[in-house]
C-alpha cells in the first residue's frame, strides 16, 4: 500500500522528522501538534486553555489539506504536561467533537516538546 504524505502551509512546519499527516488506504494518521502559530512559528503563550485553543486550530487545517473533518477522526490522543488542566482542555476539545466523538487517551507526561502545556494527535479514517 502506497502512503501519501500531507502538508499544509496552514499549520505549523514540522519541528522534527516527521510529516504533518501520512495517509495509508482510507486513514489518515495525524502527527500530535503543539500550539504553533503557522504565521509566526512561534509558542502560542496563555496556558493550557489558548495552547489548546491553537492545536486544535492546527489540526484542523492538517485534516483539511487531507480532505477530513473532526468527523472523520476516530481517535485522539492527548498529552498535558499537568494533569491538572484535563478539564479545560477536555471543555475546549468537546467544542469540535460535538457529536459521535473518536475513542480517546488523554495522560500527562513529563514534559513536552517546546515546554508546551498540551499536544494532540489525531487518527481519521475517510
Amino acid at each position: 500500500m502506497a502512503k501519501e504524505i500531507i502538508h499544509t502551509d496552514q499549520a505549523p512546519a514540522a519541528v522534527g522528522a516527521y510529516s504533518q499527516a501520512v495517509r495509508a488506504g482510507n486513514t489518515v494518521y495525524l502527527s500530535g501538534q503543539i500550539a504553533i502559530d503557522p504565521a509566526t512559528q512561534e509558542i502560542i503563550e496563555g496556558g493550557a486553555e489558548a495552547q489548546a485553543k491553537r492545536v486544535l486550530k492546527n489540526l484542523e487545517a492538517v485534516l483539511k489539506a487531507a480532505d477530513c473533518t473532526f468527523k472523520d477522526v476516530v481517535k485522539a490522543e492527548i498529552f498535558l504536561d499537568d494533569i491538572n488542566d484535563f478539564a479545560t482542555v477536555n471543555d475546549i476539545y468537546a467544542e469540535y467533537f460535538t457529536e459521535e466523538p473518536p475513542a480517546r487517551a488523554c495522560v500527562e507526561v513529563g514534559r513536552l516538546p517546546k515546554g508546551v502545556a498540551v499536544e494532540i494527535s489525531l487518527i481519521a479514517v475517510k
